[in-house]
């Protein structure tokens, strides 16, 4: 098992997506724990109770459906009132259904598309992209009918991180696979290490160690792996995100 880094950080203010639960949750109780100004997100005003205690801490919560892409502008629109993030840890997600290609990567799409730069942004994939297929053939991206695998959509998200890596020198953007850990999706049972699971985003949001600072990576409890080969493949990103600009209506700058 990977040992946490010894780690120094300034106060960040980091926008987290998915933070009623799970790993989002664990993060965002971590970030404030450590003095950061946290900004959570859960689906709708009716869930605001399950960030209730972060809010008591100071953190401020957003409100928005990420299947819905009405609402993925308005919770862009949120954040950006709120002036600009220096990180932003894309962690919501789905394991299947219709709105799978929505929530795991057009929302992601969308955020960095829409939110003002911020100087960091994490994505969370999954080691299970390797079986993923680094084709865009015959997705329905609308979330009206079920396309694609949770694999494809951790493949296509961690293409996404790479791409923006290339296209925005000014930003660090890098992927991570948390492991298998034991959250409402993982499942009691799961075999890693919750703690490290949400570490790695926590460090590459705040800490000024230098690797931490490095982008285009896709990390692992804060080492770097090699993804699927399509990941770093200039000619994937291009298309991928001609696709998901065509699917949005929103270019990436």
């Amino acid at each position: 098992m990977s040992k946490p880094r010894p780690d120094t950080h300034r106060k960040a203010r980091v926008f987290i997506t998915g933070s009623a639960d799970g790993l989002g949750r664990a993060a965002a109780e971590a970030l404030l724990a450590a003095g950061h100004d946290v900004i959570v997100h859960v689906r709708s005003q009716a869930r605001l109770p399950s960030v209730q205690a972060l809010v008591d801490r100071g953190a401020v919560a957003t409100t928005g459906d990420l299947s819905d892409v009405a609402q993925i502008h308005g919770v862009a629109g949120q954040v950006n009132a709120l002036g600009r993030m220096d990180a932003v840890i894309h962690n919501a997600g789905i394991l299947s259904g219709p709105p799978l290609l929505v929530v795991n990567v057009i929302a992601p799409y969308l955020l960095t598309a829409l939110i003002r730069r911020p100087a960091r942004l994490i994505y969370l994939s999954s080691g299970m992209h390797r079986g993923g297929h680094a084709s865009l053939a015959g997705m329905d991206w609308s979330g009206r009918t079920v396309t694609g695998t949770y694999s494809d959509s951790k493949l296509f998200v961690a293409t996404l991180a790479a791409a923006v890596a290339r296209r925005w020198a000014d930003v660090s953007s890098n992927a991570v696979d948390p492991g298998w850990v034991p959250t409402r999706m993982g499942g009691a049972n799961a075999p890693d290490d919750l703690r490290l699971g949400h570490l790695t985003q926590e460090w590459l949001a705040t800490s000024d160690d230098p690797e931490a600072r490095t982008s285009a990576g896709y990390w692992h409890h804060q080492r770097r792996q090699e993804p699927h080969a399509a990941v770093n493949n200039a000619g994937f990103q291009d298309r991928l995100l001609a696709e998901l600009a065509r699917a949005t209506g929103t270019a990436l700058a």
